[in-house]
């Protein structure tokens, strides 16, 4: 595929994301953390205007000069922004304006992907490559808003995505020794998948099977969230401040657990992998169960024999800089390496992700109480 046609592709796919919203959903921002359908639409486009027409395409005119405060989303070196907490009160421009904008963005990125310059198509696959990362916070962000209504009104209802289940069961056992971490190879990576090193791993084992709503319930029904002896002082202090007692977007009604999914509300499914899992709940349940989580690296090395990619499942490592990381210069050098404190890393992809956006060195990394993304849970032996 040519890079035209992929950028065309994945152009395309955001906004398919986007089609079976009403006006009134590209808003809302029920809280700080999910962003609005339209600023996401927007905020993709300002980034291919910022960092490649505004320095390659000669005699390029900026759409509108106040887009970038509005859809900047944390890059001091560009200037000044919104704060995040407030993209949903931008009400204008209005979402047909958004559009116009994408389309702006589109033909003046045709003019410039005719140049053939390595050094513009280096930085497309960025851009690209940010686009399909803002591909799925939009549908967790919109299955968010979605959630809020309390009508719980359906996103698609084709989408099983809550029901998926696990193909594999056992533990794989591994041996100590001296295991190499970090993309090698062709293709594209991100800043903090470099600096392949090794590292020494004591002999551990791994599941080959998420944790199931099942198996999550039974830590419910036996007063996991309200025994303090599983949980970290922060997250036990989570659960009571928020008062938690399941997974994101699970209800009791009738005293029968449902759960809000993309495909509306539904009962419980016992035998699908739990999903909307922070890391606090995750590391409680792995205490419950006298495991543990594996580390980013034990995951990395048994990446290759497990089934995975239906949920983000997080590990017991903090997302720090490896070996030998370096910054890029400039604003690009923002992208992920001032990230690295207060984080926890997350393997896999999610059945949100983008396809052609996942690869067995992917960090993703989040804040410890955040859980509306498809997270889940894969436990360690001790």
């Amino acid at each position: 595929m040519s890079i035209i046609d992929k950028y065309n592709h994945i152009r395309k796919r955001t906004e398919d994301i986007c089609s079976v919203l009403t006006t009134e959903d590209y808003v809302p921002q029920p809280v700080n953390f999910v962003s609005p359908p339209k600023w996401h639409l927007a905020h993709s486009s300002w980034f291919f205007e910022e960092f490649l027409l505004k320095k390659h395409l000669p005699d390029y005119k900026v759409y509108n000069e106040d887009f970038c405060f509005l859809f900047n989303s944390y890059y001091n070196t560009v200037g000044n922004r919104t704060f995040r907490a407030e993209r949903g009160h931008i009400t204008r421009p209005t979402v047909s304006e958004v559009y116009d904008y994408r389309n702006y963005i589109d033909m003046h990125m045709q003019l410039l992907l005719q140049l053939k310059d390595p050094q513009v198509h280096e930085l497309v696959e960025l851009g690209l490559n940010h686009e399909q990362q803002h591909q799925e916070l939009l549908l967790t962000d919109i299955k968010y808003i979605l959630g809020c209504n309390p009508l719980f009104p359906i996103y698609n209802e084709n989408l099983e995505w809550e029901n998926q289940e696990n193909s594999q069961s056992g533990y794989i056992s591994f041996p100590e020794g001296i295991y190499e971490i970090g993309f090698n190879g062709d293709g594209f990576s991100f800043d903090n998948e470099h600096g392949r090193h090794k590292v020494y791993l004591e002999p551990f084992e791994i599941s080959q099977a998420l944790v199931t709503n099942a198996e999550y319930l039974e830590f419910i029904n036996a007063g996991g969230y309200q025994n303090f002896n599983y949980w970290h002082d922060e997250g036990w202090a989570w659960v009571n401040e928020s008062h938690i007692e399941a997974p994101l977007h699970w209800h009791k009604i009738k005293k029968e657990w449902h759960m809000f999914t993309m495909a509306g509300l539904q009962k419980v499914n016992p035998d699908a992998i739990v999903t909307h899992i922070s890391f606090y709940e995750a590391w409680a349940y792995a205490e419950w169960k006298k495991m543990r989580l594996p580390t980013e690296f034990e995951w990395e090395a048994a990446a290759l024999q497990l089934d995975w990619g239906k949920r983000w499942e997080w590990t017991n490592s903090a997302y720090l800089p490896y070996p030998h990381f370096a910054k890029p210069e400039g604003a690009i050098g923002e992208y992920n390496g001032k990230f690295m404190v207060n984080q926890m890393v997350l393997r896999g992809a999610s059945c949100a992700t983008s396809k052609d956006h996942s690869r067995i060195t992917y960090r993703n990394f989040f804040h410890a109480n955040e859980r509306w993304q498809f997270t889940g849970i894969r436990l360690a032996k001790r």
